[in-house]
């Protein structure tokens, strides 16, 4: 099973979470009860309270944002060159081990 390593903001904590492959990423951190990842629109990448940074080392793995991911992640103050929405990100074995940095509110 992958596993997805979330870095809360604000915190040194880092909270490990397993997941099958096709698994959305966002969707394992609200049944996980991540703090800072509401995925309020359900995954429909309309509301960017998933929004992560994903590690620099893990980037290439990802892919940057589709063009409308791109346009919410413009809504949202905190975004970098590694943002990402984890209700865009589904978990592949060669994820497995990926550190996403947890933007919250």
């Amino acid at each position: 099973m992958p596993k997805v390593i979330f870095e809360l903001p604000d915190s040194e904590a880092r909270i490990e979470v397993c997941g099958d492959p096709g698994d959305v990423i966002m969707q394992l951190a609200v049944d996980n009860r991540i703090d800072g990842i509401d995925g309020q629109c359900g995954g429909g990448c309309a509301c960017a309270t998933c929004h992560v940074h994903v590690a620099p080392q893990w980037f290439d793995k990802v892919g940057p944002p589709h063009d409308l991911e791109a346009e919410m992640l413009e809504f949202d103050g905190n975004v970098t060159e590694f943002s990402r929405l984890a209700c865009q990100l589904e978990l592949t074995d060669q994820l497995d081990g990926i550190v996403l940095k947890v933007v919250g509110r």
